[in-house]
């Protein structure tokens, strides 16, 4: 069977914007959305980026979720108190990634999950933790609605991957959720939250990317895709940096070569 983990990649972080950190980490959000297929199946921890979002930011994701969880009935969800920057967040369990018009097609997961095939690639995430600075461990979330990606393959980690679904795809079209002119205005909130924060960063000096990887028993060093060590402080929040991602399609690129 093949490993977890593809590639040489250990520990893997990825250093993301508020609000969509906290969303991911909360299990509110299921799907992180790339324009690039995701390089690893397993554990990904999550550390947010040293922005804080705009206030505009956080209501228009915040409604988002509000409508689209509403598809399949759910009215409460409880959204972080918080969205805390320059920090670590948690994980999530990378299982599979598919591309945007698969997942929008796919009748085996909730149609409101469907609905957050807004990017080219979704990797699809479970079983999120919090990491709690003081008690230095991982407390489960319980999500508005747990999600369980069924594996085309059971006995291949991996089958979970652009393309696999295509066949489902094709014959499941008329099934393709987000149609209704009621989910539209949210849909538009989420681009344009996504576009316009991305636009903000634009502003600024150029961004760089990077790999981090987390040393998982004591939190304190954060290996950048240079395979270069920094110290992180005592209270085990790595620091960013400043290596912003330029909004919510941040490309995270390179391997760290054992």
């Amino acid at each position: 069977m093949q490993s977890r983990n593809q590639g040489n990649y250990r520990n893997p972080c990825l250093t993301m914007h508020q609000p969509w950190a906290s969303l991911l980490v909360y299990g509110i959000k299921c799907i992180e959305g790339r324009s690039w297929p995701a390089p690893i199946r397993g554990r990904l921890w999550i550390h947010a980026a040293s922005k804080v979002p705009d206030e505009s930011t956080i209501k228009a994701m915040e409604q988002f979720y509000r409508e689209i969880y509403a598809v399949n009935g759910i009215t409460e969800i409880k959204f972080p108190e918080h969205y805390p920057v320059s920090r670590l967040l948690g994980c999530v369990e990378v299982v599979g990634c598919v591309r945007g018009e698969e997942l929008a097609s796919w009748d085996g997961v909730p149609e409101g999950v469907r609905l957050e095939a807004l990017t080219d690639y979704c990797w699809l995430c479970e079983q999120p933790q919090i990491y709690e600075a003081a008690a230095r461990g991982l407390t489960k979330v319980e999500s508005p609605l747990p999600v369980k990606f069924p594996l085309p393959n059971p006995r291949d980690l991996f089958s979970l991957k652009p393309g696999s679904l295509l066949l489902d795809v094709s014959e499941s079209k008329q099934s393709e959720p987000g149609k209704s002119s009621s989910l539209s205005a949210p849909r538009a909130g989420a681009r344009a939250a996504a576009t316009q924060f991305s636009k903000n960063q634009n502003h600024s000096t150029s961004y760089s990317t990077r790999t981090s990887a987390m040393d998982i028993d004591t939190l304190q060093k954060v290996e950048t895709a240079s395979s270069d060590l920094e110290e992180v402080s005592n209270d085990s929040t790595p620091r960013d940096n400043e290596k912003d991602f330029s909004g919510y399609n941040q490309t995270l690129t390179g391997e760290r070569k054992q």
